[in-house]
């Protein structure tokens, strides 16, 4: 093995068989230094055919997809339907800790790479298994994607427009919340082996993980039968959190939340807190504070009706909306932001890829992180660490790797092939 430094997983080495639900789950393994070996088919990976690719150039060695997600790993191809094939992966299983998958339930045991095969090889081997529904149940066998986990694990129900049908989110996130939480688990289990010496079998299911993501929705239904509303633009105030301002967006609940009273000032100073100073309006004022019975921090104490919310005020929230709508269309999200920020209020700009990258506040952290892609000649940056670690840091140790470009590596320097041997494996396509 390369020396990783004094990185968290520099002695842990994956196998990664894991497609789309899986291959955020290895790459936070390896970009905390473990070895991550990602076995391809031979002509690599499907994933490699999924765009945008460099320069708009479609090729398995330029998707961004691909490059994203596979930071830190070394690639060898190996086909597993080959008895040869799965007789050498039995060599690799040997020397690893930890075999990442997303095959159907049934699939790895049809080729005799069970979890009990596995440990027979390897008594201390976790395998981690991510599929749609679990290896037991009634689901266990059916087709799953990103979309169907948001589905079926009730998080597309909540998300949109009361008067519009459920929207999908972007980006992958139920693939996401499975492959974090295996990730999770993957650790737990390295913890447990070093405490016992022994390896387990762990089984994700991205619906079970998903639900857990949704919060208080379940326990909403089972204490009152009713199923959460989608909120649109709210958030869950019952009121509307993200506005236009003069170059975009911003968020942040009418009037700023707790800073009310603030926001009101920096209003009337403007000659733009038209009528909302009238005891109409002070009820609702006192709700967008997040008041009990009483404003609490308003300028004097506001007798509110028991059980009553935003949502009994639908007449005069809307005018105060419109009101403060007003107001920020008149400055741009950089005079928000400060404006706010300056007077105790949390409101943020909508960020774009552009601004994202261009985040001041990222960028003084040193969050993006420069990557040599050296086939290329060019260096580009990356999303950084999602988090600090002072002892063992975590880092991108290298590009995603070309297809196959670590066969040498591990089957002749490793496994112990010659290049005649290497050269054969690749004629009858076992590489």
């Amino acid at each position: 093995m390369e020396d990783k430094g004094n990185t968290a997983l520099k002695d842990i080495r994956v196998l990664d068989l894991a497609g789309q639900s899986g291959v955020y789950c290895t790459k936070l393994l390896a970009d905390l230094g473990a070895e991550v070996i990602k076995v391809e088919r031979p002509g690599g990976d499907p994933m490699r055919r999924i765009g945008p690719f460099y320069h708009d150039e479609p090729d398995p060695e330029r998707s961004l997809y691909f490059w994203h997600f596979n930071t830190s790993k070394k690639s060898i191809t190996l086909d597993l339907t080959n008895p040869d094939g799965r007789a050498i992966f039995h060599k690799l299983v040997k020397s690893a800790d930890i075999v990442v998958e997303t095959f159907q339930p049934g699939y790895l045991r049809s080729l005799g790479l069970s979890y009990d095969d596995l440990r027979a090889i390897n008594p201390e081997i976790i395998l981690v298994s991510i599929t749609g529904f679990g290896q037991t149940g009634p689901y266990n066998n059916y087709k799953s994607s990103d979309l169907i986990g948001l589905a079926m694990s009730g998080i597309l129900y909540t998300i949109g427009f009361p008067e519009d049908p459920p929207t999908s989110l972007g980006a992958s996130q139920a693939y996401h919340m499975v492959s974090s939480n295996a990730a999770i688990g993957a650790l737990m289990a390295l913890y447990h082996r070093d405490l016992t010496g022994e390896g387990q079998w762990i089984d994700v299911p991205m619906q079970g993980t998903n639900l857990r993501m949704s919060e208080m929705v379940p326990f909403t239904y089972w204490i009152s039968g009713k199923n959460r509303y989608r909120s649109g633009l709210e958030y869950y105030r019952a009121r509307r959190d993200i506005f236009d301002c003069k170059d975009g967006r911003v968020v942040c609940s009418a009037l700023g939340g707790a800073g009310a009273e603030n926001m009101l000032k920096w209003m009337e100073n403007e000659g733009m807190a038209a009528d909302l100073r009238d005891d109409k309006y002070a009820p609702v004022i006192a709700l967008i504070m997040g008041s009990s019975a009483y404003g609490k921090g308003s300028q004097q104490k506001i007798r509110l009706e028991a059980g009553k919310g935003l949502r009994d005020y639908p007449e005069e929230a809307d005018h105060i909306d419109e009101v403060w709508e007003a107001f920020l269309k008149t400055h741009t999200r950089e005079e928000l932001f400060v404006g706010t920020q300056t007077r105790g209020v949390r409101l943020m700009p909508v960020n774009d890829a552009r601004s994202t990258v261009e985040d001041i506040g990222l960028k003084e952290r040193k969050y993006f992180v420069d990557v040599a892609h050296p086939e290329l000649n060019e260096v580009f940056t990356y999303p950084g660490a999602p988090y600090r670690l002072s002892e063992t840091p975590w880092k991108i140790s290298r590009r995603a790797p070309l297809t196959g470009e670590h066969n040498v590596e591990i089957y002749v320097k490793e496994v112990g092939f010659s290049s005649e041997q290497l050269d054969k494996l690749r004629d009858d396509s076992v590489i």
